[in-house]
Formats: structure tokens, C-alpha cells, sequence
């Protein structure tokens, strides 16, 4: 398969070169073209080709993957650690520590490479991200001390540098993809962004819940169980990173950077509100869908009971984690049809009609494990068609290019806060409950009630986001600055160049 489309990527690729005048020299016959429209085609700027086009969406994108992956295998490799070590680790502060600090790592990558991306390169802060994540997320897997309770902190410590390097795929990642699909075609921006960021996140979940299932059903050792499953998490980006030492830096990017000055009260009046709302919704979304996802072995080791083997829990778990796929893909293609506006209202309220189902009937439901894996899917499913999918789409596309890193850092960092909040509220709400059945209706009532509230919000305060956004929107920031009168020269990567020139060529005309 992969040889049969090599060979269709050649053909394409040597037809591409093919102009006019070689076509003629190879069958002599026909009217030779004219020589003005020879010179006009040769002298025509080349198109990219689909796959020169699509590579630095990739590129740029998929290594948010990683972030799926090690964010949910976290909570398999939570369920082991408290078969192996019982007590001893379910009672120390590692139990929740290690499961949420990388989170808190999430964040400080998110702020610190927003920042770095809009001041220095987008290339750069995304290979130097990967390089982050690759070393961590080895230290992690070989986390060891002489007791249990010192290699719990070592694995806790290096969590916390790998969700630095996580977050760093965020604000550098994102907004690359997001302004590399400004060079493909209308109508299909938003599904290729979608496809190459968010499909990937849950790619990783599905991997992250999939792996540490294939691990158990090998092997009855613990030790080897949550190591191996960590270790894999190494894999990807190791591979990615070639991809990105090959990156160049946006055309966008190029043009409307303000790596040089950037004016942040000016930023603030005209993005504030924005921010606000975008930054809420997604606080909201990640509030619930982490803790979901790492507790979904939890909440089945519950349903099953504490002795049920683990390869069991994981498979179904795995199940359960499909359910992302099928929706961010199906909801890639809604939100270049309604727009992700729309489609995130929609996803939204969808997803609180069937947590509200699921929270009436748990009771019932619970007891057929087929059941209640397809129900629970379909609520997750739902949450990708809307804001899994166009949260970040929003955040990387309803700002300038000059702040966009750290515009999608800040909206990006409250989500993740949100997913930190969540992941130590979620067992108080379970408690909250006391009894099993009221403890597991608890946060499906809670999360669709914050469904509801995303979708006010979304419909009434957010803006719409159509396929010339981005560059629409840098025409309009840049005739607010104007506005305002702060000079616009000092866009782009060579604006400080330019005006230097400008300078000496006005002194020597005097």
C-alpha cells in the first residue's frame, strides 16, 4: 500500500513538471505556443504541490498527539501503580499528584512558548518543545529510588517538565497549523486544521488507553506494565522531530509578526472580551473531559469490581476512547460546513441532552457494561463535534497573527487550569454522592450542566469564523493600530530592517 502511493506521489510529482513547451518537444505535432505566453508561464509564481502544501500542517500540528497520549495513559498507569502498591499509594499526595502536575507543567509551557513563538520563531520553539518532551518523557519512564514513596516524587517531578513540553505544542503547534492552511483551498481549512490537531489529541487518547490493554494481556509484571506503557510515549515525537528541523517559518507569520514591539495595552482594549469568553469555554470543556478520560478506568475497575483482570478494564476502556475518533473526524467536516461557531453550540447541547440521560439512568445502565461503554462513548463523541474540535480553532483563528501565540497561549492555559481543577474536583463531587450510584451520576450532572452553559456563551458572545479569517483579521488589527496611530512598519520578521533603511535613505536626500 504505502509503495503503490510513493509511486502515485512520484507520477504526480514528475507531471507537475511537465509545462507547455516539453509536451510539444515530446509529440511533435499541434500549434507550437506563442513565445509571450511561454515567458508568462515560466515567469508565473508555482503553486505548491497538495503535499508541500499539507506538510507543515502536519508538521506543526500533530505533535499535539503526544499530548493525548501521555495525558491519558496517565490514568491507566495511575490504576496499576495502585494494584502494585496498594496503600502505599493510594495514600500519599502521589495518588492525584501524578495524574494532575502535568498539567501544571501544561501551563507554564503554553505561557512560556506563547511567548516564545510570537517573539522568536515558530520553527524553533516547536522543535525545541519536541527535544523537551523526548528527554522527560524517558526520565519519567526510568523514574527509580531506593523506597516506593521517592521514586512516587521522581515520577511526579519529571510529569511536570513533560507537561512543559507539552504545553509548548500548544501556542507553537497550533497557530502554525492554523496559518499554514491559510495556502489551501476555501471550504477546507477548517477540517485539515481540525484533522491535524485536535483528531490527533484523541488519536493519542485512543493509543493511550489501547497500549497499557496490549501490555496486560502480554504480561502479568506491574513494574514492566506502567513503564512500558510511559516508554511509548517517547516514540512519536522522536519521529516528528526530523519534520521539524525542516520547518520554515508562515508566510503570515513573515508579514505580521511583532517579534519586535508589541503594543499591549492596544492588544488588550481590542482582544480582551475575546479572550475572556474563549478562554472560558474551553476552561469548561477541559474541566470535564480530562477528568473523563483519566478516570474512565476508575469509574470501569468500579463497575467491575476490584479484582476483574486489568487487561479487561483496559480493553473496555479502549472502547470507550474510540468514541473520540468518529466524532472529531465526522465534526472536522461539520465545521467547514455550519462554520465551528455553530458547530461548537450544536456539539455542546448534544452532549448535555445525553449526559443528562446518562446521569437518569446510570442506575440501570451500569449493569450492562456493552451498554453503558456505547452511551458513555457517544457523550464523549459529541464533545469533539463541538468544542474538542473548535475550541482551539477559535482560539488559533479570532486574533491577529502578531499575538497569536500568545493570545492561543492564554486561552489554551485556562483550559488546561480547567483540566487541572477538574481532574481534583471530580473525585469530591464523586464523594459528594456517598453511595456508588449517586457518586457516578454526580459528574455527569455537573458536566452537562456546564454544556449548557458553553453553549450560551458561545452562541451569544463569540464571533463567527469563516475560511479568510485569519487574514482578514490581520487587516483589520492592523487598521485598528493605524487608528490609533502606532506605526504599522514594525510588522514582519524584517521590520526593524526597514526602518533603518528608510532612515538613512530620508538623512541622505538632505
Amino acid at each position: 500500500m504505502f509503495l503503490f502511493l510513493s509511486i502515485l506521489l512520484k507520477i504526480r510529482k514528475d507531471y507537475d513538471y511537465l509545462d507547455s513547451v516539453t509536451l510539444v518537444n515530446m509529440f511533435p505535432f499541434g500549434k507550437m505556443p506563442e513565445p509571450a505566453t511561454v515567458d508568462a508561464e515560466n515567469n508565473a509564481p508555482q503553486k505548491k504541490s497538495w503535499t508541500k502544501t499539507m506538510m507543515p500542517v502536519f508538521a506543526c500540528g500533530s505533535g499535539l498527539f503526544s499530548d493525548g497520549y501521555i495525558n491519558n495513559v496517565i490514568g491507566s498507569v495511575n490504576t496499576i501503580l495502585t494494584r502494585q502498591y496498594g496503600a502505599i499509594y493510594t495514600e500519599s499526595s502521589a495518588h492525584q499528584s501524578v495524574a494532575s502536575i502535568a498539567f501544571a507543567g501544561i501551563v507554564v509551557g503554553q505561557l512560556a512558548f506563547g511567548f516564545l513563538s510570537d517573539h522568536w520563531s515558530r520553527a524553533n520553539s516547536l522543535t525545541l518543545s519536541t527535544i523537551i518532551l523526548i528527554v522527560f518523557t524517558a526520565l519519567a519512564t526510568g523514574s527509580y529510588w531506593k523506597d516506593p514513596a521517592g521514586m512516587f516524587s521522581m515520577l511526579t517531578a519529571w510529569r511536570f517538565f513533560v507537561g512543559v513540553g507539552i504545553g509548548g505544542e500548544y501556542p507553537a503547534g497550533s497557530v502554525g497549523a492554523a496559518e499554514s492552511t491559510g495556502e489551501l483551498k476555501a471550504g477546507t481549512r477548517h477540517r485539515w486544521f481540525i484533522l491535524f490537531t485536535n483528531t490527533m489529541i484523541n488519536g493519542g487518547f485512543v493509543i493511550g488507553a489501547f497500549m497499557p490493554f496490549v501490555i496486560a494481556s502480554g504480561t502479568s509484571n506491574l513494574e514492566v506494565m506502567w513503564r512500558c506503557a510511559l516508554g511509548v510515549g517517547v516514540i512519536f515525537p522522536l519521529v516528528l522531530l526530523y519534520l521539524r528541523f525542516k520547518l520554515e517559518e508562515p508566510e503570515d507569520f513573515k508579514e505580521n509578526s511583532m517579534r519586535h514591539h508589541t503594543p499591549y495595552l492596544l492588544v488588550f482594549k481590542f482582544y480582551g472580551f475575546r479572550l475572556f469568553c474563549v478562554s472560558l469555554i474551553w476552561f469548561l470543556y477541559n474541566f470535564s473531559v480530562y477528568a473523563f478520560g483519566i478516570y474512565s478506568s476508575t469509574i470501569l475497575s468500579g463497575i467491575y469490581g476490584k479484582d476483574a483482570p486489568l487487561s479487561q478494564i483496559f480493553g473496555w476502556n479502549t472502547v470507550i476512547n474510540l468514541f473520540y475518533l468518529p466524532g472529531s473526524i465526522l465534526g472536522a467536516f461539520i465545521s467547514d460546513w455550519i462554520g465551528p461557531k455553530r458547530a461548537l453550540a450544536f456539539g455542546v447541547l448534544a452532549q448535555a441532552l445525553v449526559g443528562f440521560i446518562m446521569a437518569g439512568v446510570y442506575a440501570k445502565i451500569s449493569k450492562n457494561i456493552a451498554a453503558f461503554a456505547i452511551v458513555y462513548g457517544i457523550f464523549l463523541s459529541l464533545g469533539e463535534i463541538g468544542p474538542g474540535n473548535n475550541i482551539g480553532l477559535l482560539a488559533a483563528k479570532t486574533c491577529a497573527t502578531g499575538v497569536r501565540g500568545r493570545y492561543y497561549g492564554i486561552a489554551a492555559a485556562v483550559g488546561k487550569i480547567g483540566a487541572f481543577v477538574g481532574t481534583w474536583v471530580f473525585p469530591l463531587i464523586s464523594k459528594a454522592g456517598g453511595n456508588n450510584t449517586e457518586s457516578a451520576q454526580y459528574p455527569f450532572w455537573v458536566a452537562s450542566s456546564l454544556c449548557v452553559l458553553s453553549a450560551i456563551i458561545t452562541l451569544t458572545l463569540v464571533p463567527t469564523v469563516g475560511q479568510e479569517t485569519i487574514s482578514n483579521e490581520d487587516e483589520r488589527f492592523r487598521a485598528y493600530l493605524e487608528s490609533m496611530g502606532w506605526d504599522t512598519t514594525q510588522l514582519g520578521l524584517g521590520s526593524s530592517n526597514k526602518t533603518e533603511t528608510i532612515v538613512i535613505e530620508n538623512t541622505d536626500k538632505k
